[in-house]
């Protein structure tokens, strides 16, 4: 039975994984938790996040990897801040390879969009998780 407590790996292919790595560990903070190069046909490998967190996130690629991203502007990554999105950390994210992108409304009125080098979207938002919204 799945609850509250399980962990989450979220999963997506990456056409440059050192750009990508680059735009969420040097611009976002996020740690390398593991890193691994192809081996026996499998594909370049590495998981970004945080040690102590039940999440991360695993980047997937490589010059034979057969899947090309396809992101389109709803598939987000959402981190709500409950604070003030901090300037500095956009900027950050732009010089690392991300580009500030509108996001709608709802999104730009709560927040900013930063879409990483493989044309995903990470979304910083100004307001805390509930679990109504």
């Amino acid at each position: 039975m799945l609850n509250a407590t399980a962990s989450i790996r979220l999963a997506r292919p990456s056409r440059n994984l050192a750009a990508t790595e680059r735009f969420y560990v040097q611009g976002l903070g996020l740690e390398v938790l593991y890193r691994t190069a192809a081996v026996d046909g499998e594909h370049d490998l590495t998981m970004l996040g945080w040690r102590e967190a039940s999440w991360h996130l695993e980047l997937v690629g490589g010059p034979d990897f057969p899947v090309e991203p396809t992101p389109t502007a709803e598939d987000l990554l959402v981190l709500y801040l409950a604070e003030p999105i901090d300037n500095a950390l956009v900027a950050r994210l732009e010089q690392a390879g991300g580009r500030r992108v509108p996001q709608g409304a709802y999104w730009d009125r709560w927040g900013v969009t930063v879409e990483d080098p493989d044309g995903y979207r990470l979304v910083l938002s100004s307001r805390a998780w509930s679990n109504a919204t």
